[in-house]
């Protein structure tokens, strides 16, 4: 699988802590070899548009949509508990 950014997605991974962001990469790399990677928990989000979610840690979650055999990244946010 491929990976791509949206826009506006790099801006807001700049925002968050410089380790918060290594984990996402490391997250990043487990996802492109295997979505059901057991780290990720990976799951639909919002069904009816695509969108997934996966952990970069117990407090920060990304947003991607599948589109053939890309990855594509929307957004990284704080995960409300």
């Amino acid at each position: 699988m491929k990976h791509r950014f949206s826009k506006g997605f790099l801006d807001e991974l700049d925002s968050f802590p410089i380790l918060i962001e290594k984990k996402f990469q490391k997250q990043l790399k487990f996802l492109l070899s295997d979505i059901r990677y057991p780290s990720l928990r990976a799951k639909k989000y919002i069904e009816s548009k695509g969108i997934w979610q996966a952990r970069v840690d117990d407090n920060v979650r990304f947003y991607f949509k599948i589109e053939g055999d890309t990855y594509v990244l929307i957004n990284i946010k704080y995960h409300p508990k």
